[in-house]
């Protein structure tokens, strides 16, 4: 089977990154994404994300005339769609954008084609997909019906990469890959093996969706077991940083440090994909996601307990104190604000002290519209820094190398644990 030319549904986070990787393998790839802002730039060789390297990477591959999008799908020999599974206000996973992206690309399918779900999807999504696939082309049989004989192969590969090292974790890492049937997977193997180094691991469609949903949900559970211990210390009056890092002195304990909640597009949704799938089993789950999902009021909070104790100590009232909040994405080096629990912490405090809160984000460029809205400017690093109360929500690398000398009046809320990195000192 040969993948001469492939169309990647998508050009996130993931997506432009996958379908450059392919390019530049020599690949005809046909990027696709319904934002025109997105497929005009990339069409210039430009990038509309951050991601180290990928800005070179795209240049090259859209300069030699292998990487081109639109905002119409077209024929291709695998199709790999790559759009974003939020959940809905329930917390209910909303497949809309995969039934979009499936039925965009039903009429363009011919005998042969290979059809991959990327997208980070609850059990049984990719099974739907096919099926939307079947219903809109009633003329081209699938695995669901004619098992290994069928004209259209499908298959589940959840991506596996951190923002920041995308490029490498891409080519690098192994990808876990569960097709309808067994030719399904191995003509996903065989795509895959264009470019990645790791080890293509098959097993079947609906384990790969769960690994996915699992390891995210581990690292959520870990997550809110510091968060939560972080709480307990604050109320204890315990340096949490301090407890941490002495208790990984054990040889078998490696606790996490905790942070103002948890944000993007993986670990802040998928455990819900399995809650909503079974809500009486996945107890544990839910508690975590819980507890993550709490700690950014518990941030505020502390941010009027701060607002309070500045005005009592120097009369002033609660409309004239300033709050600078450094960072607003969702971790450290990216400029990501999907589910930044940053970013509604910042909006939290802007609601509550109108024109009252600067923000400082060094990976963006533009305020975003929720902010200009409540009138929460970007500011640099030496304004933010003569605001009352500094809170840091991200340790950026751009942080850590400032130095900063507090005022009496001033009240540090340092959520991520650089207080040493600041290198701050108290003054009188």
């Amino acid at each position: 089977m040969s993948f001469e030319t492939i169309s990647v549904i998508g050009l996130g986070y993931i997506g432009l990154p996958t379908a450059a990787v392919f390019a530049t393998r020599r690949k005809n790839v046909i990027g696709v994404d319904i934002n025109q802002h997105a497929v005009d730039t990339i069409n210039r060789g430009e990038i509309h994300i951050i991601e180290p390297q990928l800005d070179i990477i795209v240049c090259a591959a859209v300069t030699a005339g292998y990487l081109r999008a639109t905002t119409q799908p077209e024929a291709a020999d695998a199709f790999l769609i790559a759009v974003p599974t939020p959940f809905k206000a329930d917390h209910e996973p909303d497949l809309g954008y995969i039934e979009a992206a499936s039925k965009s690309i039903a009429p363009f399918l011919k005998q042969g084609d290979l059809v991959v779900l990327e997208s980070t999807s609850p059990v049984g999504a990719t099974e739907q997909m096919a099926e939307w696939l079947a219903d809109a082309r009633p003329d081209l049989s699938f695995p669901m019906t004619h098992g290994e004989e069928s004209d259209i192969r499908i298959a589940h590969c959840p991506e596996r990469v951190m923002p920041g090292h995308v490029l490498r974790e891409l080519v690098e890492n192994d990808r876990i890959i569960g097709g309808l049937t067994a030719k399904c997977s191995a003509a996903a193997v065989q795509l895959y093996q264009t470019f990645v180094e790791g080890e293509c691991i098959i097993t079947d469609v609906r384990t790969a969706e769960m690994c996915k949903l699992a390891e995210n949900s581990f690292r959520d559970v870990n997550i809110a077991y510091a968060n939560e211990l972080s709480v307990i210390c604050d109320k204890l009056k315990i340096n949490v940083w301090e407890l941490i890092r002495l208790a990984n002195l054990h040889p078998r304990v490696n606790i996490l440090h905790p942070g103002p909640g948890v944000g993007g597009h993986c670990i802040a949704v998928d455990p819900w994909f399995i809650v909503s799938q079974a809500p009486e089993e996945a107890r544990l789950i839910k508690v975590a996601r819980q507890v993550n999902d709490g700690k950014p009021e518990w941030v505020v909070n502390k941010v009027n307990a701060a607002v309070a104790e500045i005005c009592q100590l120097t009369g002033r009232e609660p409309k004239t104190i300033k709050i600078a909040c450094f960072g607003l994405a969702f971790k450290a080096g990216v400029d990501d604000l999907r589910e930044s629990p940053a970013m509604a912490i910042t909006l939290s405090l802007g609601q509550q002290y109108p024109g009252q809160v600067l923000a400082v984000e060094p990976h963006i460029d533009l305020v975003p519209t929720e902010l200009q809205e409540i009138n929460v400017p970007l500011v640099g690093f030496a304004e933010a820094k003569c605001a009352d109360v500094l809170l840091v929500l991200v340790d950026h690398s751009e942080f850590k190398d400032q130095k900063i000398t507090l005022g009496l009046s001033q009240r540090l809320l340092d959520t991520r644990g650089m207080m040493h990195a600041l290198s701050l000192h108290n003054c009188g």
